[in-house]
């Protein structure tokens, strides 16, 4: 039997992109080398940023690489959007140390996609094993891996891991030819606000999509400045750096997509979105100028037009935002899942986890009634 061997790695940027690529299940953007690198090479992630790179790689005696885990140790947690800022706090009340962790994720990505990447399934339960020994070892109070694919979502709770779940809002694709054939499956209200909303917003500006090496630097310097904009006023402080625009272009290609709008020729406002597989991801947004419905437009409904038109099945918007469900996005489950080092922190969570599940079901309840599509 071939041994296999566990590392702790320094960073993506020391693997093989080939080989690392070669365990992403169908090519998810946010899990490839490129996309990871870029983050690590602009100063993302990385020190001072409480992300520190920490993959976790499984390779067997020749040293091929069979599975990888991207992980990360955090000293908070921002950048995450998956909110554990009560469980860090309870702890630490009560004497225990919550930070550093362990985060498994794509950084400042609330997009589902495969966490663990694997040439085999069996090699998930050694992986998940070598995190927990990690934590152990490292005296990280615990591991926690977010917007888990359906798929990979029993092999963590195989591994005993307790599994949240959460909703975001996604538009499913279920066949639609055009924009219209969309709005005839909703019902006639909401279909007259849709189109009054496009056409107030369109009436004010100029859309250009950009894909790929059409995106200039003049085009990622209008557009930095709408995303420094917006992370001032969410999160305090954008959390990528300028350069990451350029290596994330770079290195992922014709799957960054920019869509900008201008008045007089100049960008005003823009929308980033990454092109996946089967998804069109909606990343980032900002303006300089405030235009009616002009968000909507640029995040929302370009985003549809532009799924239908590549045949995508969904588009991924990006965390909460509760009107999104106007405009023709479900509510969708997301999960996470959580390896906890102490015995009574984890009791306590998993108690925790029950309660909020059964309030996560019923709001799930309530918005799948309220859907804006015609109903019987």
């Amino acid at each position: 039997m071939t041994a296999l061997i566990a590392k702790l790695g320094g960073s993506v940027g020391s693997c093989d992109a080939a080989a690392w690529d070669a365990l992403v299940p169908d090519g998810n953007p946010f899990m490839r080398h490129g996309f990871l690198t870029a983050l690590e090479d602009s100063g993302s992630v990385g020190e001072g940023t409480g992300w520190e790179p920490a993959p976790i790689v499984i390779e067997d005696e020749a040293g091929a690489l069979l599975a990888a885990l991207p992980a990360y140790l955090k000293s908070h947690s921002q950048g995450e959007y998956v909110f554990d800022h009560a469980w860090a706090d309870a702890y630490e009340r009560a004497g225990g140390r919550y930070y550093p962790k362990l985060q498994i994720a794509a950084p400042f990505t609330p997009a589902t996609g495969p966490r663990l990447l694997l040439r085999d399934e069996a090699l998930a339960a050694p992986l998940l094993s070598a995190a927990e020994q990690l934590c152990t070892r490292a005296g990280l109070s615990g591991a926690h891996a977010t917007f888990l694919t359906p798929e990979q979502l029993p092999l963590f709770e195989r591994a005993g891991w307790l599994i949240r779940l959460d909703i975001q809002f996604h538009w499913t694709n279920r066949g639609y030819t055009d924009f219209d054939d969309f709005l005839a499956s909703l019902s006639s209200r909401k279909r007259k606000d849709l189109r009054k909303e496009r056409a107030q917003a369109q009436a004010e500006v100029r859309i250009e999509r950009l894909r790929g090496a059409d995106i200039q630097p003049a085009h990622w310097d209008a557009f930095w400045t709408f995303y420094q904009d917006t992370g001032a006023r969410k999160w305090g402080s954008p959390y990528l750096t300028r350069r990451a625009f350029d290596l994330i272009a770079e290195r992922l290609g014709d799957a960054v997509l920019l869509i900008l709008a201008l008045q007089d020729g100049e960008p005003v406002a823009g929308a980033l979105n990454i092109v996946g597989p089967d998804a069109l991801y909606g990343r980032y947004w900002g303006c300089t100028r405030e235009i009616r419905f002009l968000h909507f437009e640029l995040c929302y409904y370009q985003a549809i037009d532009i799924a239908i038109a590549l045949g995508l099945a969904r588009v991924e918007a990006g965390a909460q935002g509760g009107h999104k469900l106007a405009r023709g996005y479900e509510p969708a489950h997301t999960a996470s899942a959580h390896w906890i080092a102490d015995a009574g922190l984890r009791a306590a969570i998993a108690d925790y986890l029950e309660r909020e599940r059964a309030g996560v079901a019923a709001d799930a309840r309530f918005l799948d009634a309220r859907t804006p599509f015609r109903k019987g």
